[in-house]
């Protein structure tokens, strides 16, 4: 019977959390004009390369609509 690692599920879940977040970001970066974006576009691609950095972009980088 195999015992499974915490850590290593642990670790395959927020791989996949990323794999699906990150393509989701960096589209959102793409259809966004520059001037709904706080920061430029390079350096919020660069910084959601993390997890952490594409919920800061979510939470933080994108203006909100009128």
């Amino acid at each position: 019977m195999l015992r499974r690692n915490p850590k290593v599920v642990l670790i395959v879940i927020v791989l996949l959390v990323w794999a699906i977040v990150t393509p989701f970001t960096w589209r959102d970066l793409r259809r966004r004009s520059p001037d709904q974006i706080r920061g430029s576009k390079w350096m919020w691609r660069v910084a959601s390369s993390n997890l952490t950095g594409s919920i800061a972009y979510f939470l933080f980088g994108r203006k909100q609509a009128d």
